[in-house]
Formats: structure tokens, C-alpha cells, sequence
């Protein structure tokens, strides 16, 4: 803790723009997401299930974030975040009646199934939004508890929607939605978005941004910001790791920026020649 608040005032930072806790605030918005967030809304006044994919670190979760915050100015709106995806049918009533402010016994699955509904029905004719559910590492949870959220999220012969859900996974979620056991769900997917790997002028957007957000746009040099999202694999993860790792590296060093010469010093390989004379027999080369 105390070298991070040195890190900080070395930098002159207002936060750590590339730890996993970067405030709310400065969260970025990548190309294309902003339609999906627009058509989010629009179906908290419907209700439903909408999807969002990709692979490990391509942002599933800090976008699961942005929806949170941006769902957070809605008036009269309730939004619950599924803690433990992979939670069997007991558990995840126990988690459902804690959002949701009820409890419940799960011993009693009708009585679970039935007070959880009340609930939704009310808030649904007392306000114009759909309560909402967001499940992070969807691809965890069991078929069982997919078809429960199904079965609890409409009335009426699924003609009165009670809930809205925002379920992210990794590419192995919509291959789930293609079993014959969860294709009634995966036909009720109303909208989608499949996160791709990021080109490196994208990477550099959000280099750039995260920078700027964290009030030291100055702090790489142009042909470091260049090598990170060139060695990045179009994966922000990865990119935040490595930039991370720059920044505390400099920040042992104290050195007064950051540039390509320290991430050469930490990510380049040695070349094969060099590594021949470290592993040399008879121990000098």
C-alpha cells in the first residue's frame, strides 16, 4: 500500500490506470459498445436476456461495469450482479433473495420460485424498468439454473417479461445455447455483442485514454505506446499487465518516464546467441 501511494506521487497519478480497480468513472468506451449500451436500455423496458461474448481479456467484465454505472442513472431501476455464476439451484436462490431484498428458503423451491416473481411483478407495475441481473462468467453456470432464470424471468406464457439478464462467457456460452437442453433460452437472446481482439490503433485509444483519465497523458513515451499495443495480441489484459508492470518497474527505478527502452530491458528475448553462451558447458563461454 505504501508504494503504490509512492508510485502515485512519483507520477503525479490520480489513481493507477492499469490496476484491476480503475474507478468507475474512468472506465473506457471501446468502438461499437455504445449501440449495444443503447440497446440495453431500451430492453430493461421490455425485459429479457441479452448476451455478451469473447475471449479472456478482451473486456466482458469492465464492460459488465459500464452497464452497471450507465444502468445506475436510470430512475427506479434495480440491479443485482450474480456473485458466484457457478452456484447450484439452492445457492442461487440464496444470492437472488439477497439482490433482491427478500429471503427466502430454498428448501421450498416453489415457495422460492413464487415470492421472487411477486416481487419482480410489483416493481414491474409500480415503474417502467425491468429489475436487472448481470452474470459475469456465465459460462460456469449449470444448465439447471439457466433454465430456472429462464422460467423466472416471464409470466403469462412468456408474454409478460419479469426481469432483465445480461449473461457474459467466453466462447463457450453460445456453444451451451446450442444444446437441446438450453435452446429455449438461447432463442431468447434479444441482443448480442462478440468482443474481438483490438487492432493497435484501438489499444493505443485506450492507452491513451486511461492515461489521460488518470491525469498523467505524459508518462510514456509515443514509440512505448506503440510497442504495447503492437505486443499486446490485440488483448487489453494483456496490455494493461504489461503497462502495469512498466510502471511499477520505472517506478522502483525512479525513473522520470516511461519509454521503450525499459520495456525492451523487460519484455525483449535474449537472442538465441546469448542465450547460448548463459547455458554454455564448462561454465565460462
Amino acid at each position: 500500500m505504501r508504494h503504490d501511494k509512492q508510485l502515485l506521487a512519483l507520477y503525479g497519478l490520480k489513481f493507477n490506470p492499469f490496476a484491476q480497480d480503475v474507478p468507475k468513472d474512468a472506465l473506457w468506451l471501446s468502438p461499437g459498445v455504445d449501440l449495444f449500451l443503447s440497446r440495453l436500455e431500451m430492453l430493461t423496458t421490455t425485459g429479457g436476456f441479452a448476451l455478451i461474448t469473447g475471449e479472456p481479456g478482451t473486456g466482458k467484465s469492465k464492460l459488465l461495469q459500464l452497464i452497471d454505472v450507465r444502468l445506475a442513472t436510470l430512475p427506479d431501476i434495480v440491479v443485482g450482479v450474480l456473485s458466484r455464476p457457478q452456484s447450484m439451484m439452492s445457492d442461487l436462490y440464496r444470492e437472488l433473495g439477497e439482490l433482491f431484498g427478500i429471503k427466502l428458503a430454498p428448501a421450498n423451491r416453489y415457495g422460492c420460485f413464487k415470492t421472487l416473481r411477486e416481487r419482480w411483478q410489483e416493481h414491474c407495475r409500480a415503474h417502467l424498468l425491468r429489475p436487472v441481473l448481470l452474470v459475469d462468467e456465465a459460462q460456469q453456470t449449470p444448465n439447471e439454473c439457466f433454465t430456472e432464470l429462464r422460467l423466472l424471468s416471464a409470466a403469462r406464457f412468456d408474454s409478460t417479461p419479469l426481469l432483465t439478464v445480461v449473461l457474459a462467457g467466453d466462447a463457450r456460452l453460445p456453444e451451451r445455447f446450442r444444446q437441446p437442453e438450453l435452446l429455449p433460452l438461447g432463442s431468447r437472446i434479444r441482443t448480442r455483442l462478440t468482443l474481438e481482439p483490438l487492432p493497435p490503433p484501438v489499444l493505443l485509444d485506450f492507452l491513451e485514454h486511461s492515461l489521460e483519465a488518470a491525469g498523467a497523458p505524459g508518462l510514456m513515451t509515443t514509440p512505448l505506446k506503440t510497442a504495447l499495443t503492437e505486443h499486446a495480441a490485440g488483448n487489453l489484459r494483456i496490455l494493461s499487465h504489461m503497462a502495469h508492470e512498466l510502471l511499477v518497474t520505472a517506478s522502483l527505478q525512479n525513473l522520470p518516464q516511461l519509454d521503450e527502452k525499459l520495456f525492451l530491458s523487460l519484455f525483449s528475448k535474449p537472442s538465441p546467441q546469448k542465450r547460448a553462451r548463459f547455458t554454455a558447458p564448462g561454465g565460462n563461454p
